[in-house]
């Protein structure tokens, strides 16, 4: 998510984490009917759903079967669970809304799937998840909620079994210097230029979370932070992982910059490392 203001501020969010744990409850608590309605019958009838092609075929060539797989960020659980479908002996979910991981604690048990989600700051992940996880999973909407990337890949690392892999499928930072629909320097006529620093800047929004609740609301305050592309690879090889390819790709995977998909500009990538 690419918030929809920003603000030149002091650093007054020592309690971000807080913060954004309370928003995001109170996102799952404003939910639209039909957010999430659809999990059970399409991981039930469909081979990968709710992952990008992209990710898919990286997926298809990692051999899964038996192996624990652990996601941070894991909102709904919807992505976790169409892969643990696939062999995986069990998966483990993390995300900080209380709520929407009893949601997601619900939903495989409907699948009567042997996945785990667990309520937490990513960053405070307990000890006994050290060396769990075959392939450990971080897609879009992730990396922005953590200010210093240094502890969110140590948490990784932590995690992650020797020679396992940690795949990052997220919005590639570029489009952090793109304004989206209903922005003030949205600019209709050329919705390719760039507004905004590549580098890291601090985004204060309170307008909710429309993609789950269907409308913009007056929220309690999220916080999050842009990343360069070259701070998430030090980031993720200063933890000790190996980066094994990059990947590059020209669509969309928010829903916010459609119109600039295919037009040779990066708009999502795909990161693999290795322990």
């Amino acid at each position: 998510m690419i918030p929809s203001a920003q603000m030149s501020i002091m650093d007054h969010t020592e309690n971000y984490v807080q913060g954004n744990k309370e928003a995001w409850e109170e996102a799952f608590e404003r939910r639209s009917p039909e957010w999430g309605s659809d999990i059970v019958q399409r991981v039930k009838t469909e081979k990968l759903p709710f992952l990008s092609r992209e990710l898919a075929v990286e997926l298809e060539q990692l051999n899964l079967t038996g192996k624990t797989i652990g996601q941070f960020c894991c909102n709904n659980g919807r992505e976790l669970l169409s892969i643990v479908k696939q062999g995986a002996r069990e998966g483990v979910g993390f995300d900080i809304a209380e709520n929407q991981v009893q949601f997601a604690n619900g939903i495989a048990a409907a699948l009567n799937m042997h996945c785990t989600f667990v309520a937490t700051d990513i960053l405070q992940i307990d000890a006994s998840y050290d060396d769990r996880f075959d392939l450990l999973l971080i897609t879009i909407g992730s990396l922005c909620w953590f200010k210093d990337l240094s502890l969110f890949f140590n948490r990784v690392a932590r995690c992650t079994k020797k020679h396992g892999v940690v795949l990052v499928h997220e919005q590639h930072p570029v489009t952090n210097m793109l304004a989206i629909p209903g922005e003030e320097n949205y600019d209709e006529q050329r919705p390719g230029k760039l507004v905004n620093s590549y580098f890291q800047n601090t985004w204060i929004e309170s307008s909710g979370m429309p993609y789950i609740s269907g409308q913009a609301y007056a929220s309690k305050t999220f916080t999050s932070y842009t990343h360069s592309l070259s701070a998430i690879i030090t980031a993720a090889i200063e933890s000790g992982l190996q980066v094994c390819n990059l990947q590059e790709f020209d669509r969309d995977l928010s829903g916010d910059f459609t119109p600039m998909e295919n037009k040779g500009i990066p708009l999502s990538y795909i990161l693999k490392l290795r322990k």
